[in-house]
């Protein structure tokens, strides 16, 4: 169609259609530098299908299941580490502790071999001394006091009775004799002095003391 025709084609038209198909011809034409672009339809994405109740619950169970095996894989791990750690401390703890005595030990078997060649008996105690030293000094290290119970009132928290002696000069109740010191470590104890009590001076019954009591 050439330019003359197409005027009189457009004189044709009523004025309202006209401006309509010149504004048609405006949009579809491309602008300079613009290329014509294919128009192309997307399709459309099948809606997914709505899940059931029963679905639902189902697919809600499962994923608590797979938390529920994890955490319970994860709680099995900590205890291993926790046995591992309670292990490696309790090993440190030994090794701390025993430290000290390696150094009593040397003095003991010191003592040993001195005493195979030697008949001086002070220096065999004076050797024993020392090592009762070392001792100490290890039980300070350590935190740890020993204690002694001779002279005091028995104390069934503190002490271990292991007989019953009378005494003139000893009270009843009172420690006599002491077989084993007690330890402590601050305020713990960790054993108990084994001793022996006074049942007061020889020849009284537990006839007899109601009788002096009550005068």
């Amino acid at each position: 169609m050439n330019k003359e025709e197409e005027d009189v084609r457009q004189e044709e038209l009523p004025p309202e259609e006209a401006k309509a198909s010149a504004a048609g011809d405006e949009s579809a034409a491309p602008k300079p530098g613009e290329a014509w672009d294919a128009q192309v339809e997307e399709p459309e994405q099948p809606a997914e299908p709505e899940l059931s109740e029963e679905e639902k619950l189902r697919a809600a169970l499962a994923e608590l299941q797979s938390k529920f095996l994890y955490l319970q894989a994860e709680y099995q791990n900590f205890r291993k580490r926790s046995v591992k750690d309670v292990a490696d401390a309790r090993s440190y703890a030994y090794a701390d502790a025993l430290n000290p005595f390696m150094t009593v030990f040397d003095y003991l078997a010191m003592a040993d071999a001195a005493a195979v060649n030697s008949d001086n008996i002070e220096s065999i105690r004076q050797g024993l001394k020392m090592i009762i030293g070392e001792f100490n000094k290890a039980f300070d290290t350590l935190g740890v006091t020993p204690f002694d119970a001779v002279g005091k009132p028995f104390d069934p928290e503190l002490h271990e009775a292991v007989a019953h002696e009378p005494s003139d000069t000893v009270p009843e109740g009172v420690v006599v004799k002491q077989w084993s010191s007690g330890f402590k470590m601050g305020g713990k104890l960790l054993r108990p002095a084994r001793v022996v009590v006074s049942s007061g001076a020889p020849g009284t019954t537990a006839e007899e003391k109601p009788e002096k009591e009550a005068k």
